[in-house]
């Protein structure tokens, strides 16, 4: 690994070029939702298209992203994510532009594989720039990535609507990517590669750890019960008794949240050894929001969906043990690419299972108690995954 430059200068443009990135990983995935009924009427798209369109986001998190630390070792980090941002840009713009559900698809899989490649890279990056300060700046980017989910969220429809439909909806998303690789253009000229080429951590032996089974496992069920949230409780406030737009307005309250809290869990996990007591806080609200739901979803609406909104803070925490868990920036590339690859093909069975679960029975009680038995596993998991430990130390056995 290559030692982090002592220049105060290139570190506030690393900080910034972090920042900017994270406000780009989520847009790709989540626009599509609020507009979705309008781009398969656009597009003539069927119900089994849409289907795919939503399920490739896990899956591309989960090919893609076990790819990642590959490209850092033999294109560059900096490179890498340079060019993960491109790809972002042209899926985007060039998917608003097109007439058919095919193309569409295409170029929103060439999106989301850039934005999986740097979902991956950005704790690797935090190990790589700032070492010393890793609970900070993962505070900063885990609430960037917040604020550009909520915004996804609440502006897609819209700025379509005042500006002429779906298609700028989606489309203007390009222009922050394409504004956010600027500084990367900068960063690229002195790239770093992440891990000497002859002395490299495998995802296969992370895979063979206990600590990478449990952390894939833990980013797993937290993946599974976000992906659940969004893509369906939209669905279950609208069965309460709400409008689409309210329905669409409380889970914009649960993405929202997450904003304050990213701030503090990061740094709270980051000031202490053992991170068990952060995780109890935030888990503990997951069971109540849940439960709340089954007994008042109208009443009681927006209490529930702040708690959820804190029990799905899990996310930052989990973000912030990736790179806690490493000694090496090469060891946080693998333990991330591991953790998350796996991860998010776990998390791509949970949200069938839901809608699985809704279609046959009618109602909301089953799924919101299979997510409540998940939550169990969920908190098992974290509490060994939150303990001290590095992946390095357990390959070395």
């Amino acid at each position: 690994m290559t030692e982090q430059s002592p220049s105060p200068a290139g570190r506030r443009l690393a900080l910034f070029a972090l920042v900017v990135l994270a406000l780009n990983m989520r847009p790709a995935a989540v626009s599509v939702g609020p507009v979705l009924a309008e781009v398969r009427d656009g597009l003539d798209m069927s119900t089994t298209v849409a289907g795919v369109l939503t399920s490739l986001p896990v899956v591309l998190f989960a090919l893609v992203g076990a790819v990642a630390p590959w490209l850092s070792r033999t294109v560059g980090i900096h490179r890498t994510i340079l060019a993960s941002l491109l790809a972002v840009t042209a899926g985007l713009a060039l998917r608003s532009m097109v007439d058919s559900p095919g193309p569409f698809l295409v170029l929103s899989a060439v999106a989301l594989a850039g934005m999986a490649t740097a979902n991956v890279l950005l704790p690797s990056l935090v190990k790589l720039h700032f070492p010393d300060r890793v609970g900070t700046v993962t505070a900063l980017y885990t609430t960037a990535m917040a604020i550009g989910l909520t915004c996804s969220l609440l502006l897609t429809v819209p700025v379509a609507e005042q500006f002429g439909g779906w298609r700028v909806g989606l489309g203007v998303w390009a222009a922050l990517a394409l504004l956010s690789a600027l500084p990367w253009l900068l960063m690229a000229a002195h790239d770093r590669h992440v891990g000497p080429a002859g002395s490299t951590i495998r995802l296969g032996a992370v895979a063979r750890t206990p600590l990478g089974i449990a952390m894939a496992l833990f980013f797993g069920l937290q993946s599974t019960a976000a992906y659940t949230i969004f893509g369906w409780f939209a669905q279950l406030w609208r069965d309460s008794g709400y409008s689409p737009a309210q329905a669409g307005a409380l889970v914009g309250l649960v993405a929202g949240v997450s904003i304050p809290l990213s701030l503090w869990i990061p740094r709270a996990a980051a000031a202490r050894e053992d991170q068990r007591v952060v995780l109890l806080a935030v888990m503990a609200c997951y069971p109540v929001g849940y439960v709340g739901l089954m007994v008042a979803p109208y009443s009681g609406a927006i209490a529930w969906a702040v708690l959820i909104g804190v029990g799905a803070c899990t996310f930052p925490l989990i973000l912030s043990l990736i790179p806690m868990r490493a000694r090496t920036a090469e060891g946080t590339a693998a333990l991330s690419g591991w953790t998350q690859s796996a991860g998010y093909l776990i998390a791509a069975i949970g949200p069938l299972a839901v809608g699985a679960t809704y279609d046959a029975t009618g109602g909301w009680t089953l799924p919101l108690g299979l997510l409540l038995v998940l939550a169990v596993p969920q908190l098992l998991l974290g509490l060994y995954c939150s303990r001290p430990g590095y992946i390095e130390d357990q390959l070395a056995r």
